[in-house]
């Protein structure tokens, strides 16, 4: 099982090129990538294309639920940002080995010429006690589906959700209409379509780990890959709503967490 998700840095490319899927590399525990410009011959796992960055910057190594940071460099720092958090980072010393990343959503960035040199790096194997379970003897049971209720994509999810929530005969809402049903929340005040589009694909691939379109077509021998974008995205969003509900997931009590919703004034006589 994929327990950490590297994404790739995107390559440079012209302003006007239309944004390109991102690059993942995945890893299994015990393994390890290697970051940094690389050398002719020899090229990084994790490629950082800045002179000011060292051919051998450092290693990620996966763990069972997390990752570990290793900086090979003889003076720089670098800086773990927690993508979740309200400014939470950590720093990682130069030459300090496998130092424990807790976050699951984590950007590394490293000093460099040009500035931004980082990449992104999803723990979404994160386990969550099952609190019905917690006071028993024996071992603790986890849950198959590692849901965090305060991070940004189960926000996400829970938007998806509420309108079946409310009443089951409702349409599952599309990203603009997600965009719109939290806004009014502090940390979602810049979300934009395609962050929304961002989470609802990490939810698909690493947390509920819906069967992806090219699995579908090799199981049915249809060759459904021509079937519009637009099409794959809607049947995306009805399989994660469904699956939520059926293990309720997201339950009514989470509601709690959506922004009021604004009734409109009545007109007056």
């Amino acid at each position: 099982m994929d327990t950490v998700i590297v994404q790739l840095p995107e390559p440079a490319g012209r302003p006007d090129d239309p944004p390109s899927r991102p690059v993942l590399l995945r890893m299994g525990p015990g393994e390890s990538a290697e970051f940094g410009r690389g050398s002719p011959g020899n090229p990084a796992a994790v490629p950082l294309d800045d002179q000011g960055v060292s051919r051998r910057a450092g290693e990620i190594t996966a763990a069972e639920d997390y990752w570990r940071l290793s900086n090979f460099s003889s003076g720089a720092t670098y800086v773990v940002e927690n993508l979740e958090g309200a400014g939470e980072h950590l720093k990682v010393a130069p030459g300090r080995l496998g130092a424990p990343v807790p976050f699951e959503f984590a950007r590394v960035v490293l000093p460099s010429l040009r500035g931004g040199s980082h990449f992104k790096v999803f723990a979404p194997q994160h386990a969550y006690l099952d609190a019905a379970a917690a006071d028993r003897a024996g071992e603790h049971t986890v849950s198959p589906f590692a849901l965090d209720p305060t991070s940004k994509y189960f926000l996400v999810l829970l938007a998806l959700c509420e309108p079946r929530l409310r009443s089951a005969a409702t349409a599952v809402p599309g990203a603009t209409e997600v965009v719109e049903r939290l806004r009014g929340l502090p940390g979602c005040r810049g979300l934009t379509r395609s962050a929304v589009n961002y989470h609802i694909d990490y939810l698909a691939g690493a947390k509920l780990r819906l069967r992806t379109e090219e699995d579908a077509g090799r199981a049915e021998g249809s060759g459904r890959r021509g079937a519009p974008a637009a099409g794959r995205t809607g049947r995306k969003r009805e399989e994660l709503v469904s699956l939520a509900l059926r293990f309720d997931l997201v339950r009514e009590e989470h509601l709690a967490l959506l922004p009021a919703r604004e009734h409109p004034r009545r007109a007056r006589a």
